[in-house]
């Protein structure tokens, strides 16, 4: 076992420690999307044996893997890493449960990771498998790519969400390896089809939009998640601005800068004192109702993915400020710590009105947690370059 790099800052040293704890109790096997009262259980779903490898959150946990042995060097971080990336090429190969457009948090965080960190064999095979997959869900008629569903499923049929835009970079990917345009024209067309029906002129966000498949005219914009269609769900907010400020990098001529700031305003100007959003943007900051600290994480990322492409000067320091300011209420407010929690970011929220997952750790939340803790105290980049 190699020793952690110095200096690790307490932040990062407790967050590696929980993600340790984690991998002791979990090994090769899956937690769920959500913890039950703070603490992880095996996922569950249907028939499928307890940890299985099943669901659009799977990646995250192989992600947290891969940055921690970058961070530490650790082995059994990349051993496990490493056998997840082969499940999930297992998972390709029986092309189960992957009907809807995360197949980029399933792929890039577990097989682009792999060939990119470990060159391990058939890793990039089974990452371009899903790219094709995703690029599989591009409606021509419409010019985007369907969420959910089966692409006749009529219920589905045509719906775009806007975490979307965090998916696309699997397709930038499959390009730049493949040098093959038809991924990264996919990924233009998404974007510039949902842009103005997803950012709205305050620089509120909608969750979800329908267009018609056949012909992409605009139908409606609805919610699945937010407290109501007109409202702003906090974490698709935040996978707005994400999702914007990555895209820029491999679209820099569609200047997705410009709303990524427009987003990360609208979020900064609705948080509450203690900086932590609540799960809904439009919720009154004395409603009682809780935090969802998993936006704040991806924020955290997209504030600082966001500033490191402006150029030198006050408007990139002030978004990396705002960036350090998110993390720095992540780690005083909501990082956990055994025995208490068993994940690394409590006051997390899946699903208020189902009550799903509510003040709990999320799979996703613990993520960009680390990742953003990666960014910030080691210059960590992303895999998709």
């Amino acid at each position: 076992m190699n020793a952690r790099p110095q200096p690790c800052p307490p932040a990062l040293l407790r967050a590696l420690n929980q993600l340790d704890g984690m991998l002791h109790a979990f090994g090769n096997q899956y937690p769920d999307d959500t913890s039950h009262g703070l603490h992880y259980q095996l996922r569950k779903h249907g028939s499928h044996a307890p940890g299985a490898n099943v669901g659009w959150t799977t990646g995250f946990w192989t992600g947290m893997l891969w940055l921690g042995h970058e961070l530490t060097g650790w082995q059994h971080f990349r051993d496990a890493a490493a056998a997840q990336a082969a499940d999930f090429g297992r998972r390709m190969k029986e092309q189960f449960d992957l009907d809807h457009h995360d197949l980029g948090f399933l792929y890039l965080l577990s097989n682009v990771a792999a060939d990119r960190i470990a060159a391990l064999p058939g890793a990039r095979e089974t990452a371009l498998a899903a790219a094709e997959r995703l690029l599989g869900r591009f409606l021509p008629g419409a010019g985007v790519i369907q969420a959910w569903g089966k692409l006749d499923d009529p219920k589905e049929r045509g719906r775009v969400i806007v975490d979307c835009v965090m998916n696309l970079p699997l397709l930038h990917w499959a390009s730049a390896i493949t040098g093959d345009s038809k991924y990264r024209e996919a990924a233009r067309s998404h974007m510039v089809k949902t842009l103005p029906h997803l950012v709205r002129p305050d620089g509120s966000t909608c969750h979800t939009f329908f267009f018609d498949a056949d012909t992409g005219a605009p139908l409606r914009e609805v919610t699945h998640q937010g407290l109501a269609d007109s409202s702003c769900w906090s974490r698709g907010q935040a996978w707005a601005l994400y999702g914007f400020a990555l895209n820029h990098r491999h679209m820099p001529e569609l200047n997705l800068l410009k709303p990524a700031m427009q987003v990360a305003d609208y979020f900064l100007d609705h948080l509450p004192a203690d900086q932590v959003a609540l799960w809904d943007l439009g919720l009154a900051h004395d409603s009682g109702e809780p935090r969802d600290s998993s936006a704040n994480a991806i924020a955290a990322c997209g504030l600082l993915e966001l500033a490191s492409q402006l150029a030198p000067g006050p408007l990139q320091q002030h978004y990396a400020d705002a960036g350090k300011r998110l993390l720095d209420a992540l780690t005083v407010h909501c990082a956990g710590e055994l025995p208490a929690a068993g994940g690394l970011l409590t006051h997390g929220t899946y699903h208020r009105l189902a009550n799903l997952g509510v003040e709990e750790c999320t799979l996703w939340g613990d993520y960009y947690y680390l990742e953003a803790l990666a960014r910030l105290h080691h210059g960590w980049t992303t895999y998709d370059r």
